[in-house]
């Protein structure tokens, strides 16, 4: 509830004209023997926001919800582009599990392997749609489970620390090295350091400032063209606490759109 309140808040200082809204149900939703906590529920918000991004004809902001909300948003900007979207994720986690290796059996952490193809059926990304692992930045992670560092390593995933994070060419590098010319950029709110933005779920230390992400932003979108964003994680304490946050966060949207 306190994502959803997160995602209202922000939208209510947003034309509602450009605005979509697409339902998640509260109910708890069944795993499925799929070792996935709300599998069922998933399912029905992927069908959902499929449904609704069909509506868009330029790039959509995705807004509200946990990273999992980027799974159809990056397989829809996907489909537009084929073959030529690189994934940028700004967040604290690589995402990078899959059912089996997950401590918690929580699809927020398995979203990016999900992206790439690599998942449950029903929840990877497949043909058109799928971003290849080798056409993923993660960017500003600083809380990877082993079995996700091994697979970085094995895979040579492409990852830039915060303190890297500080030149904008090596962010810019790491994107052409993939060969795309379409870039889809994740914001997971917990990739901020908890001194700029209170309403998050989990707190990391030792994150970007809002000045540094949106210096980011508009260095990329002046490189590649926006396939597509989302902008994820805000979980205030309640609406009333929202207003702290949202000048930041409208800082970030407006890099993302202007």
């Amino acid at each position: 509830m306190r994502l959803a309140d997160g995602a209202g808040a922000i939208r209510g200082d947003l034309p509602q004209s450009a605005t979509q809204v697409v339902d998640v149900p509260i109910e708890a939703g069944d795993a499925q023997d799929s070792g996935i906590h709300r599998f069922s529920t998933l399912l029905l918000v992927r069908e959902r926001m499929e449904l609704a991004l069909r509506s868009a004809s330029d790039w959509a902001l995705t807004i509200g919800g946990d990273n999992g909300v980027s799974l159809a948003a990056v397989g829809h900007a996907a489909r537009k582009h084929p073959d030529d979207v690189a994934l940028v994720w700004f967040d604290a986690h690589a995402a990078l599990h899959t059912a089996e290796s997950s401590p918690s059996g929580a699809f927020n952490g398995m979203v990016v392997r999900s992206i790439g193809g690599e998942g449950v059926d029903g929840l990877a990304l497949v043909g058109d749609s799928r971003v290849s692992l080798d056409r993923v930045v993660i960017a500003g992670g600083r809380d990877f489970d082993p079995a996700e560092a091994a697979l970085i390593t094995d895979r040579g995933i492409r990852t830039l620390a915060v303190d890297e994070l500080g030149d904008v060419e090596l962010l810019l590098e790491a994107v052409r090295a993939t060969g795309a010319g379409q870039v889809y950029v994740h914001i997971d709110l917990d990739v901020l350091d908890p001194s700029v933005i209170t309403g998050l779920g989990d707190i990391y230390p030792f994150g970007l400032a809002v000045e540094s992400l949106t210096a980011l932003i508009t260095a990329l979108r002046a490189n590649f063209g926006l396939a597509g964003a989302t902008l994820a994680g805000f979980a205030p304490a309640s609406p009333a606490a929202a207003n702290d946050d949202l000048p930041s966060i409208l800082r970030i949207i407006g890099a993302l759109t202007r």
